[in-house]
């Protein structure tokens, strides 16, 4: 196999894998949508659902955000100023450092968390010598606790579980102290702020925990598929190179024979070309020896029968045995029909007349399996640069399913690996009828040899 093919090969390879994942990615259910959409950003300042598909879905935290910022900050500078009793300047530099920050929650929550909290205490302190304090909510007025959820939301889809734990119970110590200072007359909201805090904290966290584990979910069935794929690839390989492997025995042997009997069919031969092929016989025999520890290493077992060994040990098949083929398979209750071109049979190299037979067994083994009782039609032609190899089936009886790409069948990723060896093509697909087509060309000469 040429470089080039290698790298075709490595690139659908790849993919297939990127199409599997996508499609592992399709969880069915709202709640898995959702956390798929609520998994922690990938970069230290990338915005919440940054990694959505859609832009709406990419825009709505800011937009969120957005709407709570433009609705708290002019109630919370008119409720503690007519409330509160908060001169105008005070109470609009509190209204804007509370609820601005808000913005930059969506990107980089922790400092927008600071920030807040600094507004919050200082707001609490202030209204501490407050003369309309009295039976108002403290040291957290309703606003102030609307806009610090939004934040512990945030915070919530993006930390982990140690730096909320963290928020949560700094949130609470601060309330703790300035509980200590509390007006008379006052709703103290401390406990109030603690507990729903921890409520979204958890929520949101849990959310965003469900998200991270789907994600690796389906890195992981990724990572499964691509070495499944893989291990299908390289099993098929050596399947290809046992079968190879008589092949070339055979021509290595027919050389092996030609030259030890050389000095016999020709007399009077001069010793130094009798010594020439010696030598030639000797490094045909070596290199046979040579094969068969290759051929051991492949099949994987020192004894050569565990793994069905033995049987390969039959001549390899080719065209000419297609007709028993699907005579088999016609026996088995699949309907075929097989068009043989006169003078197909032995007018193929080895390599291609093997390939040509494994390819018709393969598409009719998928037809067998996948679309049973449907009519097929085998067809084989030949001419004078090229095998033709057309296995085609029209609807099965039942439902059809889709025929294999990878897995643990060696279909279609058998058929794609023996054109590839013969410098072939194949076109694979399904028909408008609901039928399915496998179309080979395998050229009778290797192109990678140079022309003479």
């Amino acid at each position: 196999m040429s470089d080039r093919a290698r790298t075709r090969l490595g690139s659908r390879a790849r993919d297939r894998i990127r199409a599997s994942s996508a499609a592992s990615a399709r969880m069915p259910g709202a709640l898995a949508q959702l956390a798929v959409l609520l998994r922690t950003p990938a970069g230290a300042a990338q915005p919440l659902f940054a990694q959505s598909p859609k832009r709406w879905q990419r825009a709505l935290p800011f937009v969120v955000v957005g709407i709570f910022v433009v609705t708290l900050m002019p109630v919370t500078i008119t409720v503690l100023a007519n409330d509160y009793g908060v001169g105008g300047g005070w109470a609009g530099a509190l209204g804007v450092a509370q609820t601005v920050p808000l913005l930059l929650a969506v990107t980089r929550p922790r400092p927008a968390w600071g920030a807040v909290l600094t507004a919050d205490t200082v707001a609490a302190v202030l209204l501490i010598g407050s003369d309309k304090v009295a039976g108002q909510s403290w040291p957290w007025p309703p606003m102030t606790i609307v806009g610090y959820l939004v934040l512990m939301a945030c915070l919530g889809l993006r930390e982990s579980v140690r730096p909320l734990v963290g928020v949560w119970l700094v949130t609470g110590a601060v309330g703790t102290v300035l509980g200590f200072s509390s007006p008379a007359g006052v709703t103290n909201t401390n406990a109030l702020l603690f507990v729903l805090s921890g409520v979204v904290l958890v929520l949101t966290g849990a959310l965003r925990g469900l998200g991270d584990a789907q994600q690796r979910v389906v890195e992981q069935e990724s990572i499964s598929e691509a070495e499944r794929a893989r291990r299908t690839l390289l099993e098929e390989r050596a399947r290809i190179a046992r079968e190879l492997h008589d092949v070339v025995a055979h021509h290595m042997s027919v050389i092996t024979v030609q030259a030890d009997s050389a000095p016999y069919r020709v007399p009077g031969m001069p010793e130094p070309v009798r010594e020439e092929f010696a030598a030639i016989a000797a490094s045909a025999r070596e290199s046979l020896g040579e094969m068969r520890r290759l051929l051991t290493v492949l099949r994987g077992d020192g004894a050569g029968g565990a793994d069905g060994a033995d049987g390969e040990r039959a001549p390899q098949p080719g065209i000419d045995r297609l007709q028993q083929l699907v005579e088999a398979t016609v026996r088995a209750g699949q309907p075929v029909e097989l068009s043989l071109a006169a003078g197909a049979a032995g007018a193929a190299p080895p390599a291609v007349d093997l390939s040509a037979y494994r390819i018709v067994q393969e598409a009719l083994a998928n037809v067998v399996r996948h679309a049973p009782g449907a009519p097929t039609r085998v067809s084989v032609t030949v001419d004078e640069d090229e095998v033709l190899v057309l296995v085609v089936n029209g609807p099965a009886r039942d439902a059809v399913v889709e025929l294999e790409s990878s897995g643990t069948g060696h279909g279609l990723v058998g058929m794609r690996e023996r054109v590839r060896l013969t410098g072939g093509t194949l076109d694979t697909g399904p028909l408008p009828d609901g039928g399915f087509r496998v179309a080979a060309r395998l050229p009778l000469n290797d192109p990678t040899e140079e022309p003479s």
